[in-house]
């Protein structure tokens, strides 16, 4: 690991207690299957940019209009950053500031809304975020949320009943996009019903950027006013957020992202994102999307194979959801019980599902990182048989110890870039 021990020299130099504890993490990580969804590996270069003197650097407003002087520089990283953002979306304008998905969120309602007005949002329980109007979150503390979910026949959303809903209520907002979600959305249909009632669009492509980027999803920007990622998912940048609008909201979302929503830019983790954003100009990044569809479809055949049920049926994009309802199981003990045999999934809400959010009915697992790591076919066929084995046999040591080690021998076939 060549990289990744020059770098814990360093701060072994400084912090030793400190870098053993990174270093741990980093063994962890070499040596776990990855398979959370919102999940990936930022490449050597990103790591880079991110780890560098920008850092240094105070830079509170936009480009060509700071507080602080000595931006020269930094103004032409920022820009060098929203323009390849634009470039790869099709968006008129980019602010690539906000530090995560939740600050962009909060920048894009403050720009589109008033506190107090309605938002229609995706039930957190039915693949929604926390910040499309979950109560506990400030999309639900400051703005008057109403909801819509998927279709308790297809467990897919019904346009129709999207449609509805929007009707009754009379949303200021319709908020589209999801974090576990397995299909993909329509958004000329979202447009077409935020139009009928004379809302605005927000979607938040948090979890589907990279399969946007890489043309194996959909792209919401020609249909929405304003629409949010994060750079660290499927994108495969630095932990970070950006908010991408037509030109008649480029003020209000400039300036709900500064003031309104945060101070000073992290000018390191912009220019993580100017290398993530470059590196999807290579075809080789739009192969990269494409399998990791392609790998989420085959591990979701293989779990469906081994008795397992999925939500939906299956899944369009990178995700997907195993209900254990019919096994009597709980997302919690099956979660544990994964980390123990060296992979990493979380547990998660499913539609209609009665258990506690804490402690839901369902798993959520998906393809991004483990597709990084160059794994295909018949690795998803191992790792769905893995993961069935596991469910099957929860609590059997033997089984566990033998998951383990397969899994354990697929991430040393697949190491981490950072050699």
């Amino acid at each position: 690991m060549g990289m990744a021990k020059d770098r814990l020299d360093v701060i072994a130099s400084a912090d030793p207690e400190l870098a053993a504890i990174m270093a741990r993490e980093l063994e962890r990580q070499e040596h776990t299957l990855e398979l959370i969804p919102s999940e990936n590996i930022a490449s050597p270069a990103v790591l880079a940019a991110v780890g560098s003197w920008l850092t240094n650097k105070y830079a509170e407003g936009t480009p060509g209009k700071r507080y602080y002087g000595g931006c020269e520089f930094v103004d032409q990283v920022e820009r060098l950053c929203q323009e390849r953002a634009e470039k790869l979306f099709g968006a008129d304008h980019a602010n690539v500031q906000p530090h995560c998905g939740s600050s962009a969120n909060l920048a894009a309602y403050m720009a589109l809304c008033k506190p107090g007005d309605t938002i229609l949002g995706m039930d957190l329980s039915h693949g929604g975020h926390l910040t499309h109007g979950s109560p506990v979150s400030f999309s639900g503390i400051f703005y008057h949320a109403e909801f819509y979910g998927v279709s308790p026949e297809t467990e897919q959303l019904d346009y129709d009943l999207v449609r509805q809903r929007a009707r009754e209520v009379r949303p200021t907002m319709l908020v589209a996009g999801a974090s576990a979600y397995p299909r993909v959305f329509d958004f000329a249909a979202l447009a077409d019903i935020a139009h009928e009632v004379g809302a605005r669009l927000l979607v938040d492509m948090a979890h589907f950027a990279g399969l946007v980027a890489g043309g194996a999803h959909p792209n919401p920007v020609p249909f929405a006013d304003v629409v949010t990622l994060t750079t660290h998912k499927t994108l495969r940048g630095p932990w970070g957020g950006m908010v991408l609008c037509r030109d008649e909201h480029t003020k209000a979302v400039d300036k709900s992202v500064f003031p309104g929503a945060q101070g000073g830019p992290l000018l390191h983790a912009i220019a993580g994102k100017a290398v993530a954003l470059k590196a999807w100009g290579d075809p080789e990044m739009a192969d990269y999307a494409q399998r990791v569809v392609a790998n989420a479809g085959r591990l979701a055949e293989g779990l469906m194979a081994e008795d397992l049920r999925l939500v939906s049926g299956g899944t369009d994009n990178h995700l997907m959801l195993i209900d254990l309802r019919p096994l009597g199981l709980t997302g919690r003990q099956v979660q544990e019980a994964f980390d123990r045999a060296g992979i990493t999934v979380n547990r998660n809400s499913i539609p209609f599902d009665e258990a506690s959010k804490f402690n839901p009915s369902g798993i959520r697992l998906g393809t991004p990182a483990v597709t990084t790591r160059g794994m295909g076919g018949a690795e998803m066929d191992e790792i769905a048989h893995l993961v069935a084995l596991l469910i099957h046999n929860l609590g059997d040591e033997k089984v566990s110890a033998e998951v383990s080690r397969r899994a354990r021998a697929l991430c040393e076939a697949h190491p981490l870039p950072y050699g």
